[in-house]
């Protein structure tokens, strides 16, 4: 019998979710700041009796708004607005457990960086970086943060990177801006 590695029939990964303060917030920053495209919004959604734990494991009480937006030509992002008796209001840093952030590859990174620097409320952390040594030499990166505290990158990876030599597996790199397509 051949065993075979993951789940039965996947083909890509629909979505990213994130939880935001404000929805109408992240809407407009992700429409206005990032360029995506709003596809729709939904809510408030409740459950009937323990559907919300259940279903999505918060508080049977809890509520949301819901956005799904487009980002580019292969990233769906949905927002999600709870009110729930026990939300927990910090962000996790990249170090907490659950600390994420979403990575926006862009074809130049200081570019990308200055743009954002003059966005009302978007704190950059510090000045791009080059990678000069590893399996991903000459990747160049910058962290951002939105004005209600989820943290993003600018990254450019160029093709030909080390990890390259070392595998056939490739991660996918886009070949031109998401305002194109």
């Amino acid at each position: 019998m051949i065993r075979r590695r993951g789940i039965p029939g996947a083909t890509a990964v629909h979505h990213v979710a994130y939880t935001v303060p404000d929805l109408d917030q992240a809407i407009a920053f992700f429409t206005e700041i990032l360029g995506a495209d709003l596809v729709y919004t939904q809510g408030p959604v409740r459950g009937e009796g323990d559907w919300m734990t259940r279903k999505l494991g918060v508080d049977a009480a809890a509520t949301a708004r819901v956005a799904m937006l487009r980002l580019g030509p292969v990233t769906n992002v949905e927002l999600f607005e709870y009110a729930a008796p026990d939300q927990q209001r910090q962000i996790p840093r990249n170090s907490d457990w659950g600390g994420h952030h979403l990575a926006i590859h862009v074809t130049d990174v200081d570019l990308a960086a200055e743009y954002l620097r003059a966005q009302p409320g978007v704190r950059v952390l510090g000045s791009p970086e080059t990678i000069t040594d590893g399996p991903i030499a000459g990747d160049r990166w910058v962290y951002f943060v939105t004005p209600w505290g989820m943290q993003m990158e600018l990254i450019n990876l160029p093709a030909g990177a080390p990890y390259e030599q070392q595998t056939d597996v490739r991660l996918y790199l886009p070949k031109e801006p998401w305002s194109n397509h």
